[in-house]
């Protein structure tokens, strides 16, 4: 009888022998994992930022990155993303991510500050 490797589960990556949760960035549409990705949330009509990955609502994500920021609002993806009609602030978003872009430019992040 032939051996079949198993099939790995869709949906997931493999790290370390754990499954990883994959989410798709609404900017660039590249699938990658959840932990890679920064979780949004509109309030108010206000996208925010949920550092903490427990605001309610419903969810879209994003890599921390200006230029999938400007894809995805070129693309007009956070209403379809959030299932809401009309024009949402980005304001809060973009302050957010260019502030942290020089950091990330000189090798360093946050927590290395």
């Amino acid at each position: 009888m032939r051996q079949v490797p198993p099939t790995p589960r869709r949906g997931r990556l493999s790290s370390r022998g754990r499954a990883v949760p994959l989410r798709t960035c609404v900017g660039c549409r590249v699938r990658t994992a959840k932990s890679d990705l920064l979780r949004l949330v509109a309030v108010e009509g206000v996208i925010v930022p949920d550092l903490g990955k427990a605001m309610p609502g419903r969810g879209a994500h994003l890599h921390p990155d200006l230029g999938c920021l400007e894809l995805a609002e070129r693309r007009r993806a956070f209403p379809r993303a959030f299932r809401l009609a009309g024009p949402l602030d980005v304001s809060v978003l973009r302050d957010g991510l260019a502030a942290q872009a020089p950091q990330q430019q000189d090798g360093r992040t946050v927590s290395d500050v």
